[in-house]
């Protein structure tokens, strides 16, 4: 008598759970679930970075990483367009308890989201076609672009409908004035934020 094949059941993973083990093993890239897809954004260069830096500085000057904001690099958003969508946008000011929203796998509830940042890499037309529409859908109320491949910064506001209302875009040489819901009136020079390859 031989014995029969026993077969253990395969269980897929969940997006959420391929997300996180992709986050784990890609170390240094940004990982998300836009769209009900998984995206994977390789590490940004130096200018990235410096452009993000530059941008923080105003912000903090401003008061806006106290106690009723805080500036943050990297902190998740959860969509609410998908069952596991998050975003995890470059720079965020958002309220100073965020810890309280904290939803799963290093995301939190949008409400606590005053303003996205993101600046451009490998991943722009993520950032310029696709993100619009999901941080509107979560009512991010501002959307920053540092657009680094078109040299221009865009400001996203009154999110509807899953759409930003008002488009406001900038050019080197111009300045511009964030609106006073993320906790302060900054006012950011284009030349200051968009740091593009020498």
């Amino acid at each position: 008598m031989s014995a029969a094949a026993v077969e253990e059941p395969f269980e897929q993973m969940t997006l959420l759970e391929t997300a996180e083990l992709l986050s784990k093993r890609l170390v240094g890239h940004r990982v998300e679930i836009l769209g009900g897809q998984i995206t994977v954004t390789p590490t940004a260069d130096g200018q990235h970075g410096d452009s993000l830096t530059s941008m923080s500085v105003p912000f903090i000057a401003a008061g806006l990483h106290g106690k009723a904001t805080r500036v943050i690099q990297g902190i998740g958003l959860w969509l609410p367009d998908g069952p596991s969508d998050y975003a995890v946008p470059d720079m965020s000011i958002v309220d100073a308890d965020y810890a309280d929203h904290f939803i799963e796998l290093n995301n939190y509830d949008p409400v606590i989201f005053r303003l996205v940042a993101e600046v451009t890499s490998s991943n722009y037309l993520t950032d310029l076609k696709l993100k619009p529409a999901l941080y509107a859908g979560a009512g991010v109320p501002v959307y920053l672009i540092v657009d680094r491949k078109n040299l221009k910064v865009m400001v996203l506001t009154e999110p509807r409908d899953g759409e930003y209302r008002v488009h406001a875009v900038y050019h080197p040489g111009q300045s511009f004035t964030l609106p006073e819901s993320i906790g302060a009136a900054v006012t950011l020079s284009v030349d200051d934020v968009l740091i593009t390859k020498k």
